[in-house]
């Protein structure tokens, strides 16, 4: 914070004045306040999601997603076109970037990628979700419409990822379409791996390979 003028002049007389204060006569006792409870702001969350949900198997353990078919409609549809050819099927987590995202998508290996099929969506940032922790986005180049099989999982609460508020489109931000709803741990966990080099994002890639066995939807009982 810059400090002004006036500021080092009134720290420099409070110093001053202190040994004056230490002469003086005994202060008056006081009684204390009671203990004021502290003011702590409201954790941000987002509204309840509603659609699909879904089921990736990883070698590392079973992560459930809540979809959002309401909000992220184009960005739902996207991915469940790509479950349905079970795409994801056999792949690998290829991104982690501790404190920041795990992401996969379209990776058999560290080297060979796997083709998609579908076009890129249209950027659905402005949908009142937030890329909180345990959110699941979509991962984009840079243009704004040109998400396409990849996703990510927020390790933490990444609001810069969110759309600017000073956008006048939707040309920033990333789309938030689901929720992690069990198995948090295990992407923790997938969080916390050793990363390296070998891989399409050096420096970020998992030393030993994350395989993801099927993503698939969880068929909901009547």
């Amino acid at each position: 914070m810059r400090t002004t003028l006036f500021g080092v002049t009134a720290a420099l007389a409070l110093l001053v004045a202190a040994p004056a204060f230490a002469q003086s006569a005994e202060p008056e006792v006081v009684n204390p306040l009671p203990p004021q409870p502290l003011s702590v702001e409201p954790a941000p969350s987002n509204p309840p999601m509603t659609g699909p949900k879904l089921l990736i198997s990883t070698s590392m353990g079973d992560i459930t997603l809540q979809l959002d078919a309401v909000r992220a409609p184009k960005s739902v549809a996207n991915i469940l076109a790509y479950v349905k050819r079970k795409h994801y099927d056999g792949t690998i987590v290829y991104r982690v970037a501790p404190g920041f995202v795990v992401q996969m998508g379209s990776w058999e290996s560290a080297t060979k990628g796997r083709s998609v099929f579908a076009a890129p969506v249209p950027l659905e940032s402005n949908n009142g979700l937030s890329n909180l922790r345990g959110t699941v986005a979509l991962a984009r180049e840079e243009g704004p419409d040109t998400a396409k099989a990849e996703f990510f999982i927020n390790l933490v609460d990444n609001f810069n990822l969110n759309r600017n508020p000073n956008d006048p489109g939707v040309n920033t931000g990333y789309a938030v379409f689901g929720q992690v709803i069990g198995g948090m741990d295990v992407v923790d966990k997938i969080g916390n791996v050793a990363v390296g080099d070998n891989g399409p994002m050096p420096g970020q890639a998992p030393v030993t390979p994350i395989p993801i066995k099927r993503i698939a939807v969880i068929k909901e009982s009547p």
